[in-house]
């Protein structure tokens, strides 16, 4: 307040001679920023606006991350960023900074971050009036000769302030007595040095001891004092005070000087013979540290050091040592002690900023870290040289002396490397050099350059036919190298039609795991195989995918028992098989044929006898369902045979049809007898069962009845759900029938019906062409044993399919023989599509 008053005072003219004089002043001295406050002010004092002082725009501070960075452990000030005021951070006590420093210096560092700016300063820590002087004595003993004339001088110990110049000790005082008065004059090294004069000489036997109280006063505002009390003791004829052979003592000692190495030796000689002349050494003026570190011996005046010097702590010592006689008289000396450094500090590295984790696409020459190196040796000891061990993307740039960046020097990839540990050495230039060394994790950031990969390129996967829907089918997997952020796996499905019909009415697939389900059961005999592509796609920006090929295949179960195709269950004629009665042993009676919409092993059929007439008679093939006589036939034998053919597939469990043979025995094959054996048979027939027909007649009439009323009431219930399902059930269930024959075809059982066989009955029924008969015969054996044998006719489809096919024109009526409807089944017109098959 009082400058600016000042400046309020003064005429433009001298306001102009200032700033010239500034403008002057600025362009000779550095660049170090300068200032200077009070100790003790409190927290959050002001000492400057930093940002104007530097010409800078707080905005930078702000927005550079701008922070304040004190030489040593205390951070004494801070920067507010959007303001650029500089601001006292801890309370600051400049004896315990600088204890008796002339100036005390605090050394600072702007560091703004981004852009990467260094400014330094220096802030003085001005003396306030905050210690009261003291005395380390609190009585101090004079003694006075009784002989000494009025004018002698005896010199008091001195008081100490913590406080320098005009806040230290500035006068003394003395109690009011007829015997001494209190001179004060300049000691040492601008000192104040208190003695007492004798005005008026003492009598021993009258005053043997005086107290006196010795004030000292400092020249702060407001003024602190200290007291102590000064006991003269009267003695008897000791006129010589000590003697220092030197007024100053000064040594170097250096800083790994062992504990209980003699520094120097003080000495003082008396005069005076006898106890008068004995002297005793004492530390008169040491601060309680100094006091620690250094020993005096009392009786040689030997000063050793008593703990560890360091210069980098404190590199001079200044005491006082005081030299008494036996008679009470004293002297005093100043002992200096120098410290010479030695490279005894490793140098130290400071990390001001480290930026992690860093992205992995980060160009080269990104700024990684900022820090500083120092070492708390003097001159070439503290010469520091740092480096990067190892062979790292990184590498160490220098702004200027002793400040660093750590950039990247190549390209970064975290799939291959996903932190390093920088490690940072540090060596100085002193004898032998010592170094420190310091690691940097930085962390790598994932970016997403990585896409999902599937274990495998094609899946492959099975599921049985009438599978229940939600079935798991199989599962696929993929991974990704980027981080979990990045490499969260999502499934879908590619949609493609399978035979017409979306792909989403077959399969589904689970979007975290993989799993693939069925959404539907599936018919082997409708759909074998089919393929879909599955598409993995992760969760990063921008999102990655890959896609991968499924083929699914379903496994067929056993679940169509064997068709019958010949003889058909649905023929309800009384037709039966014509056996000459003397038939020889292995005769072709006939064949079984059967089909099964099945395949591999569940289309394997056998044949078995499960009921015959006559067991020692009659035989059917296991595999190609031929029923043979085993035996020749005798005129004793019946001429009427029944047999019940069972024919098993080969699944698990086993499906079986049941196909029923009738065998006629006769000596001719005229077409009169077989009408006259059929009416006959049906006479008996109808004579045994007429009354069971009429029952079952009637029963099946009511059942019919009440079938039609429950189905009229269910199909009006269920009318809409029937419209949508019967339109789904005819695009799924209803192939093209072309294909369906083609697949009975290709898939024909172990029965057969060969041409060769036909041809024989046709020859047997011939009474006049026994030769022929017999070729014919022999020829069906050989026929028997081979089963693809290009003659064969394959009759792979239903009986159903032949029902259907064939015209109402060529019918078989019932009491046609079996030699007529084996005939009419040869010659009959096939349609188109069972010529094709």
């Amino acid at each position: 307040m009082e400058v600016v008053d000042l400046w309020a005072h003064l005429t433009p003219k001298i306001h102009f001679i200032c700033y010239i004089f500034i403008i002057l002043s600025c362009s000779t001295v550095d660049s170090t920023l300068r200032y200077s406050i009070r100790e003790e002010v409190p927290k959050g004092s002001v000492v400057s606006n930093i940002a104007s002082d530097l010409g800078l725009n707080p905005r930078l501070l702000s927005e550079g991350r701008a922070r304040i960075v004190c030489e040593g452990a205390q951070q004494y000030f801070q920067v507010n960023t959007k303001t650029g005021v500089l601001l006292v951070n801890e309370r600051i006590d400049r004896e315990g900074i600088c204890e008796q420093t002339a100036k005390c210096l605090l050394l600072f560092q702007l560091v703004i971050e981004n852009p990467l700016q260094l400014h330094r300063g220096e802030i003085e820590i001005l003396d306030v009036n905050d210690n009261s002087p003291f005395f380390q004595q609190n009585e101090i003993v004079i003694s006075v000769p009784e002989q000494a004339v009025p004018g002698t001088k005896f010199p008091l110990e001195i008081a100490q302030d913590l406080d320098l110049g005009t806040n230290a000790v500035q006068n003394y005082q003395i109690s009011q007595n007829e015997h001494f008065r209190l001179d004060v004059r300049d000691g040492t090294y601008q000192t104040k040095r208190p003695e007492i004069v004798l005005v008026k000489q003492i009598d021993y036997e009258k005053t043997r001891k005086l107290p006196l109280q010795l004030t000292a006063v400092d020249g702060g505002e407001p003024q602190r004092t200290g007291t102590t009390v000064v006991l003269v003791a009267v003695l008897d004829s000791n006129d010589n005070p000590p003697v220092f052979n030197q007024t100053v003592y000064k040594v170097k000692l250096f800083e790994q000087n062992a504990v209980n190495y003699v520094a120097l030796k003080v000495t003082a000689t008396d005069l005076d013979d006898g106890p008068n002349g004995d002297i005793t050494y004492a530390f008169s003026h040491i601060s309680e540290s100094n006091g620690r570190i250094f020993k005096l011996n009392n009786k040689t005046g030997e000063i050793t050091v008593a703990e560890p010097l360091d210069f980098e702590d404190r590199n001079i010592y200044q005491m006082e040592v005081q030299a008494r006689d036996g008679g009470g008289l004293t002297e005093y000396c100043k002992v200096i002690v120098e410290i010479v450094d030695v490279n005894d500090n490793a140098p130290e590295i400071i990390l001001t900023s480290v930026r992690s984790p860093l992205p992995e696409d980060s160009s080269p020459q990104t700024v990684v870290a900022l820090l500083n190196v120092k070492d708390r040796d003097g001159g070439g000891n503290g010469d520091i040289r740092c480096s990067i061990k190892g062979n790292q993307p990184f590498k160490l740039t220098s702004s200027f002396k002793n400040f660093y960046r750590l950039v990247t020097e190549g390209q970064l990839d975290r799939e291959k490397v996903s932190e390093y540990n920088i490690t940072i050495t540090a060596i100085d230039d002193g004898s032998p050099p010592l170094s420190s060394t310091a690691v940097i994790h930085v962390r790598i950031s994932d970016i997403n350059d990585n896409p999902p990969v599937f274990s495998k390129t094609l899946y492959t996967m099975q599921v049985s036919e009438n599978n229940k829907p939600g079935a798991l089918i199989g599962s696929v997997m993929a991974t990704d190298k980027d981080s979990p952020q990045n490499a969260q796996v999502s499934f879908s499905l590619i949609e493609n039609n399978v035979n017409g019909f979306p792909l989403s009415h077959f399969i589904s697939i689970n979007p975290d795991n993989g799993n693939v389900f069925a959404v539907r059961h599936f018919d082997y005999e409708q759909y074998r195989e089919f393929t879909c592509l599955v598409q993995a796609r992760d969760s990063g920006t921008p999102t990655l995918s890959s896609n991968t090929t499924v083929n699914v295949y379903i496994v067929d179960q056993n679940d169509n028992a064997p068709t019958l195709l010949y003889p058909s269950p649905k023929d309800n004629s009384f037709s039966a098989e014509i056996v000459p009665n003397n038939a020889d042993v292995g005769y072709l009676v006939s064949k079984v044929v059967a089909v099964d919409a099945d395949s591999g092993q569940n289309a394997w059929l056998s044949f078995h006898l499960q009921r015959v007439s006559d067991q020692s008679l009659f035989s059917v093939g296991l595999h190609t369902g031929e029923i043979r006589t085993i035996r020749k036939m005798t005129e004793r034998d019946n001429t009427r045979h029944t047999l019940i053919v069972v024919v098993k597939d080969n699944g698990q469990p086993s499906l079986s049809a049941t196909a029923t043979v009738k065998i006629v025995a006769a000596e001719n094959f005229s077409g009169h007898y077989l009408e006259n054996t059929d009416k006959e048979q049906v006479d008996e027939f109808d004579s045994s069962l007429t009354i069971y027909l009429i029952i079952s007649l009637a029963v099946v009439t009511f059942l019919f009845l009440a079938s039609i009323i429950l189905l009229l009431t269910l199909k009006a219930y269920k009318i809409k759900k029937s419209k949508h399902d019967s339109a789904a059930d005819q695009n799924l269930h209803g192939p093209n029938i072309m294909s369906v024959r083609t697949n009975y075809l290709n898939s024909l059982a172990r029965g057969t019906l060969h041409q060769g066989y036909f041809h024989e009955i046709q020859t047997k029924m011939d009474p006049l062409n026994s030769d022929v008969r017999h070729q014919h015969s022999s020829k069906a054996n050989d026929y028997t044993g081979n089963e693809h044998h290009p003659m064969l006719i394959d009759f792979n489809n239903t009986h159903q399919f032949l029902q259907d096919h064939q015209p109402a024109a060529n019918a078989i009526p019932p009491s046609h023989s079996s030699y007529q409807r084996v005939q009419a089944i040869l010659t009959r017109p096939m349609s188109t599509d069972w010529q094709e098959g």
